[in-house]
């Protein structure tokens, strides 16, 4: 029997697929280093996002492979992650931001669903896993986001005078329309002010080389969905929705205009799904149940999770504080980490249709 060599090694890693990307792990350009020593097998290799929703599924399928080859001795995978650029679709290939690598939308159909509260924790926890992440607050009319991360009544500085630099807050570069006015008063704005503005926001701000800029998107079908749609590259927009009917119709109308501006839906997250009672852990469906999980089917995108209501989120937005970052081994921050790591499977999946430069995270 002939000596096991590297292209064994690289034969037997063809046959683990990535589940979110379809391919293969050496077609898809993961394996990025096998070596030999002896009977000893190492290799390297990168996964998509270091949010990786499906992570132990490959590591499982990579370890079985490996040892079914004849005469393998110890084996040692080293695991790393670089975040790749999603494709663009049918959008303009504009570059207000290209060192952003994915724009990721949150938008709702309707208000009240709770869509900043799902933004700010999104971007928390991906932040949480390592990779690199902005926090964009574009909901000009009533902007949350300066209070949800303990910003409220900070200013951003610019060092030139022509570009501000972003706040921080809990490894995040954090941007909103409240820094730069005054908190107390309404914004007024018409259409083509509301989309100025959106686009000083994201080409005048000194945003870092990310993996990820989240936008909190303003409730409806107006102004700056359009805006994005026609400014820059966006990865996706991930909705928003309650499981009750009025929520879902208009959640399916805000589909229906992603759609028509050729921005890809990543998925829906149905928030409010149900509420534990603290003392006895009794579930009740206060907005009905299931209602999200239905509605993503009958659309044809990914359910991207269930959040159930709770006190501590109220708590965490008052105080500043996302639940992911204060209170990481809850039931509610897991539920938010597990959308999250689904929200950059399917970023990642998108990655796979596009032939743009690939860029190495701080940590991969």
């Amino acid at each position: 029997m002939d000596p096991m060599n590297e292209q064994d090694v690289r034969a037997a890693l063809s046959t683990v697929q990535d589940p979110e990307l379809h391919r293969d792990l050496v077609a898809a350009g993961m394996v990025k280093e096998v070596r030999l020593d002896g009977a000893d097998v190492h290799v390297a290799i990168e996964l998509t996002t270091p949010a990786c929703p499906l992570r132990e599924q490959i590591q499982a399928d990579v370890e079985r492979v490996l040892r079914a080859l004849p005469g393998v001795g110890k084996i040692d995978v080293a695991w790393g992650a670089k975040v790749r650029r999603a494709g663009a679709g049918n959008q303009p290939m504009q570059d207000l931001v290209p060192q952003v690598k994915n724009l990721v939308l949150v938008g709702a159909g309707k208000g009240g669903v709770g869509k900043s509260t799902v933004a700010v924790n999104l971007a928390a926890a991906l932040a949480r896993t390592g990779a690199a992440v902005g926090l964009l607050d574009a909901d000009f009319y009533g902007p949350s986001i300066p209070i949800m991360t303990g910003l409220y009544g900070a200013r951003p500085r610019s060092e030139d005078g022509q570009s501000l630099e972003p706040l921080r807050a809990f490894g995040m570069e954090v941007m909103s329309i409240g820094f730069l006015v005054d908190p107390e008063q309404a914004v007024i704005w018409r259409g083509p002010m509301l989309a100025g503005a959106m686009v000083q926001l994201l080409r005048d701000v000194r945003w870092g080389e990310l993996d990820y800029l989240i936008i909190d998107l303003p409730p409806g079908t107006g102004d700056i969905p359009l805006t994005l749609s026609q400014q820059v590259r966006a990865a996706g927009v991930v909705l928003v929705s309650t499981p009750q009917d009025v929520a879902l119709s208009d959640v399916i109308k805000a589909k229906t205009m992603f759609d028509k501006v050729s921005i890809p839906v990543l998925g829906l997250v149905e928030n409010m799904s149900t509420f534990v009672c603290p003392q006895c852990a009794h579930e009740t469906p206060i907005f009905d149940q299931g209602g999200g999980e239905k509605a993503a089917g009958r659309m044809g995108i990914p359910f991207l999770g269930k959040l159930p209501i709770d006190p501590a989120i109220r708590e965490g937005g008052d105080k500043g504080v996302p639940v992911v970052v204060g209170l990481p081994d809850s039931t509610l921050a897991r539920a938010f980490a597990e959308t999250a790591r689904r929200v950059a499977g399917q970023v990642s999946a998108r990655s796979a249709t596009t032939k743009l430069p690939i860029f190495r995270t701080a940590n991969g």
